[in-house]
């Protein structure tokens, strides 16, 4: 049996308002609040930053798996906004949670989906047998440019999994087991940006139709194919969520009800967390999830492709889901508001 042995999210504690967007810009904030099912989103502190964020989304996923850091035999980082163009973050990440300096790291990219980009080679790692614990990571801390579409959804956030298998396991054991991975790739340049370009650019509706669902749901559907299994067969779904509609357009389309999309669906609440999307949702389900249950998880990247997973949770899931901090806490719990003022200068929109 290969899978989770811990998870952990990350999400900073301050957000702001689509309504304090919109009074700048002279939009009209219900027009994203009804269109994009949009709220509000969160905003990283001057101080938190992709690897800060990965280093507690980690510490939270070693809580539950409840081993020594020193196991873990590679780290992995997903995002498309690491701190440096030129030094890697998995080796602060590494020695900041205690696993140097014995330690594989790497970064991966690949737009929105590099997070479930370092969830396939750890599961893949670990069921080879070169590796008895990995930790993938998804963290982003996006930009969008002023005034810009993108600006009302660009958020932070980080999940990290730990994935072990349980031959090699003593006393740590597999809450959730990989049944199947699928993925679907084409070059469909929907978003991009290039080396020394602050904000990215992307083709508009052009990401919706021809990018992000093509991808997603193919790779759904491929995945449900291989396993012989339909949307009725899951318990939660989760997907890529640039916004808070998208996700639920595809599922229903996919044939599943509402109720299954609404554990993972955060974007109303975060907005967009990029490589920390579909990750950080799969966290907010596991910390409800039962023995039995079914998860069907696709993740999406511009450029384009999708990653898809079923986990299925076996019974030692109550054994951890109340080790470390909950999702759904991190989202509604101590929230802090900032104007937009404060906003642009926590996120450098203002140029000296």
């Amino acid at each position: 049996m290969i899978g989770i042995v811990g998870y952990g999210a990350s999400i900073p504690k301050r957000r702001i308002k689509v309504e304090e967007i919109s009074k700048v810009w002279g939009t009209k904030a219900e027009n994203f609040k009804r269109g994009l099912l949009l709220q509000e989103k969160s905003v990283p502190a001057p101080d938190q930053d992709t690897i800060s964020m990965s280093v507690d989304a980690s510490r939270n996923a070693l809580l539950r798996a409840g081993i020594d850091p020193k196991f873990l035999e590679a780290v992995y980082v997903g995002s498309e906004s690491h701190p440096y163009a030129v030094k890697p973050s998995g080796t602060v990440v590494a020695e900041a949670i205690g696993a140097t300096p014995e330690v594989h790291c790497a970064d991966f990219e690949f737009a929105c989906k590099a997070g479930t980009e370092a969830m396939f080679v750890t599961l893949a790692l670990v069921k080879s047998g070169w590796m008895k614990y990995a930790l993938a990571v998804g963290a982003d801390t996006s930009q969008g440019r002023p005034g810009d579409a993108l600006e009302y959804t660009a958020s932070a956030g980080a999940a990290a999994f730990i994935m072990g298998r349980n031959d090699v396991i003593d006393k740590h054991d597999i809450i959730a087991e990989i049944e199947h991975t699928y993925s679907y790739m084409t070059d469909t340049p929907d978003f991009w940006r290039r080396e020394f370009q602050f904000y990215p650019e992307h083709a508009g509706r052009f990401t919706g139709e021809p990018a992000y669902f093509k991808h997603v749901l193919s790779a759904a559907t491929g995945i449900m194919e291989k396993a012989n299994l339909a949307p009725e067969d899951f318990a939660h779904a989760v997907f890529h969520q640039p916004n808070g509609k998208f996700p639920l357009r595809a599922g229903k389309k996919l044939g599943f009800k509402t109720q299954q999309l609404e554990a993972g669906l955060l974007c109303p609440s975060i907005g967009n967390t990029y490589s920390g999307s579909s990750p950080l949702g799969l966290t907010a389900i596991l910390d409800i999830a039962q023995p039995g249950d079914r998860i069907l998880m696709v993740s999406y990247g511009s450029g384009s492709g999708s990653d898809a997973f079923i986990w299925k949770i076996t019974r030692h899931i109550r054994d951890v889901q109340t080790l470390a901090p909950k999702t759904a806490d991190m989202i509604t719990r101590d929230r802090i508001h900032v104007d937009y003022g404060t906003y642009a200068k926590y996120r450098k929109k203002i140029k000296k």
